[in-house]
């Protein structure tokens, strides 16, 4: 959870930044680490294994599909069969691993980075300063149920921390596909949520933290495994577990 960072650069589909221009708010990094101050700021995070999985499917432009908060979800069926694909491993280390060789958070333009494009996308309401910083709006954090009004009490999460990321793979990535993950809008790798819920989840896995709202735990369970299948990260087996249990909490 607390994987964020702030950083700008790398490009985003325009259909992305015209339906959400403004962005801005305060916020923090991911990987539990603190945030909350208005403006981006560079970051970074990993994974292990950087293998490619089919990229799974999106919202229009990334943007959410109908019902879902979030770009780029599948359902639970795809879900279960992306993760039975996804390969077992232990681990990784940490060694190497600096949230600064994730590049984030990148410019977007009109002065936005990625840190605004989402607070502006996960809000309603949202108002912003001649700097594209969110200033005030409305966001149900979807952790915790909690809803939020100010921009500076939000951090903005990396469904997949960059640290987990390197320890499951993206430590043998390069720099450019270590930025396309730190800023990915296509895929729900990237969420606005309360602070307090985001530094409670850290760097952590499924199978060692999990969202208080479980009514929040089908829609965590399908985002994580989306991210870990299109970027060809591995899992353990408690981890595989967890994530089978929060995807059988769906409906269908």
């Amino acid at each position: 959870m607390g994987r964020q960072s702030g950083v700008r650069g790398a490009a985003v589909v325009a259909a992305v930044l015209l339906g959400i221009s403004g962005c801005g708010g305060p916020g923090s990094s991911g990987d539990g680490k603190t945030g909350g101050t208005p403006g981006p700021g560079p970051a970074s995070g990993t994974s292990r294994g950087a293998s490619s999985a089919p990229p799974a499917p999106s919202g229009a432009a990334g943007q959410p599909a109908p019902g879902d908060v979030l770009p780029g979800m599948v359902s639970a069926a795809v879900a279960r069969t992306q993760l039975a694909a996804l390969t077992t491993g232990k681990p990784g280390t940490m060694a190497g691993y600096s949230r600064d060789k994730f590049t984030h958070w990148a410019d977007q333009g009109n002065k936005c980075d990625t840190r605004e494009v989402v607070l502006k996308r996960d809000g309603a309401d949202v108002t912003q300063d001649a700097e594209c910083r969110a200033l005030t709006g409305r966001w149900k954090s979807l952790y915790d149920g909690a809803t939020v009004t100010e921009a500076a009490k939000l951090d903005i999460d990396h469904m997949v921390p960059l640290a987990e990321a390197w320890r499951s793979g993206a430590a043998a990535w390069d720099a450019a596909r270590r930025k396309a993950f730190a800023n990915d809008l296509t895929r729900p790798q990237l969420l606005a949520v309360s602070a307090s819920s985001n530094r409670s989840k850290g760097d952590q896995s499924p199978d060692l933290w999990q969202p208080t709202d479980k009514s929040s735990w089908c829609r965590y369970g399908r985002a994580w495994t989306t991210v870990k299948s299109h970027y060809g990260l591995t899992v353990t087996d408690g981890e595989r577990a967890m994530l089978t249990t929060m995807i059988d909490t769906c409906a269908s």
